[in-house]
């Protein structure tokens, strides 16, 4: 049987003759978007007209705006209550109350740990460490070093540390605190070598830093005078998001416009509800002419009338005038709810939950409450690890071999590799029901999981000190007769009476 689509198609073609449509052959993509075979992330319709250009390098970018960002983080610091209680969270979690503990672990050649030696350079570092010594200024101990440390790199997103080997000291060494702001932004150069100087950082060709030019003044906006100090004895302290970044970025970049946004919202909301108490007005005139000014009225600098409200008194209305209220209803019940909408955005932007940086624990239940702590804390454990490796043992190793020289630390210098071997515990945390976790750190125990050294570091205490204080404790106490119950299982023998020793 003949196609009828065909007849009809010839039939066409002898109506119109050269001018007849050509019959158009479909395949299945056509009638389909000219995006149906691209990725829709990269599609720059109308909705994504804002979405312009392409992104560069983290360097190009911060060399245009790095000094606004650290302005405006700086005055989110000075005027923002979520920001600095932020900041807050920041010093309490990286660094803790207690700093972080050294353990030293030096071993002799038959592999047992030299006690003595530990003992030695654990008590050099806690001397150093006391405010008067570790910094050239003389005002601030290491805990104060770390908590300014952490607190400037979130706010500012970079610090210098300058180690001043041989300072007149006990130790012969000591740190110099220095602000971003001594590290020119401006400064661009190029190099002979083949390398530049790329905002005040020299470089190789491998953007290896070699030396830092710092501003003799901070302040100095003009013709600035600079010191070129060699990159070993800085410690630029940034956390890296950009594997080509040579300076550091606020931790705060993405949140400053909308921490700022809800400043300014939250003041407007708060002079509205003040006024809305108030309950102010105005006097409108309603006849032509009518006299004002009662006894008690004052005019401004325009000639307008002044009249205060004082609570719990009525007045009679002049003459001629009526009373127009004034009276705003903001803020009204939708507030609370935006409010938490912009702060959960903001303390994802910054890392944080939103119950901590606002310091809302409402209709939090203990699973929930767990369930977010623990990614927050897991993040404040990666930054404890990064101020370990990026600041504290490069420390520790120049206090090291300079109070070896020195004799601070009376130990041979030729055996520097052994000595230095510390172990950091930094700080960690309770959850809410800390007797479930003391039965767990003992079931621990006694499965040969843990050791008492860990449990005792976690909490922020050596666990030498512990044993000190049981061993005092339990001498006292035999002196003065009274028995006590002996919280660890001895190994050695029981003394005679002593009845409440246990065998291991």
């Amino acid at each position: 049987m003949a196609n009828p689509f065909k007849r009809i198609g010839n039939g066409i073609a002898r109506m119109f003759g050269d001018d007849a449509p050509q019959p158009v052959r479909r395949t299945p993509s056509m009638g389909r978007s000219p995006h149906s075979r691209s990725f829709a992330g990269a599609q720059t319709d109308r909705l994504f007209s804002d979405w312009t250009g392409d992104i560069g390098p983290m360097d190009d970018y911060l060399k245009r705006d790095l000094v606004k960002l650290r302005s405006n983080s700086r005055r989110l610091a000075m005027n923002n209550d979520y920001f600095k209680q932020f900041l807050r969270m920041v010093r309490r979690n990286v660094v803790g109350p207690t700093g972080v503990k050294l353990q030293n672990r030096s071993r002799d050649d038959n592999g047992n740990l030299d006690e003595f030696a530990n003992q030695i350079i654990e008590q050099g570092w806690t001397d150093w460490g006391k405010r008067g010594i570790c910094t050239v200024c003389g005002k601030y101990s290491w805990f104060d070093v770390l908590c300014m440390s952490v607190m400037n790199v979130s706010r500012d997103g970079e610090v210098l540390l300058r180690e001043v080997r041989g300072f007149p000291n006990k130790f012969g060494y000591a740190l110099q605190l220095i602000p971003a702001d001594c590290l020119d932004h401006r400064l661009f150069k190029s190099m002979p070598n083949g390398g530049d100087v790329f905002m005040g950082i020299e470089r190789n060709k491998w953007k290896k830093p070699l030396a830092y030019h710092l501003k003799v003044k901070p302040s100095d906006r003009g013709s600035a005078r600079y010191e070129r100090v060699p990159a070993s004895e800085i410690i630029h302290l940034y956390v890296p998001e950009d594997m080509d970044q040579s300076r550091g970025l606020p931790w705060a970049h993405t949140a400053i416009r909308r921490l700022g946004m809800l400043g300014g919202y939250e003041e407007a909301a708060l002079v509205a509800a003040r006024a809305g108490a108030a309950k102010m007005g105005f006097y409108q005139q309603r006849e032509e002419g009518a006299s004002f000014g009662p006894e008690g009225t004052e005019k401004d600098d325009q000639g307008n009338f002044i009249d205060e409200a004082i609570p719990g008194h009525f007045d009679i209305l002049p003459a001629g005038y009526e009373f127009k209220q004034f009276d705003p209803s903001y803020p009204n019940g939708e507030m609370p709810f935006f409010m938490k909408s912009v702060l959960r955005g903001a303390a994802s932007g910054l890392g944080v939950t939103y119950n901590g940086i606002a310091s809302d624990l409402e209709g939090v239940n203990f699973s929930s409450m767990r369930g977010g702590v623990q990614d927050e804390r897991d993040e404040w454990m990666i930054l404890q690890a990064w101020l370990v490796e990026s600041l504290i043992d490069k420390v520790f190793s120049s206090f090291l071999e300079q109070a070896l020289l020195t004799g601070a630390v009376p130990l041979p210098l030729r055996k520097f590799d052994k000595f230095n071997t510390p172990v950091w515990f930094p700080r960690r945390w309770k959850w809410v029901d800390p007797d479930k976790d003391s039965k767990a750190a003992e079931r621990d125990i006694n499965l040969g999981v843990i050791s008492r050294t860990r449990v005792a570091a976690e909490q922020g205490r050596d666990v030498r000190d512990v044993f000190e204080e049981l061993a005092a404790e339990q001498k006292l106490a035999d002196e003065m007769g009274v028995r006590l119950g002996d919280p660890l299982q001895s190994t050695g023998p029981v003394p005679e009476g002593g009845d409440n020793a246990t065998d291991n």
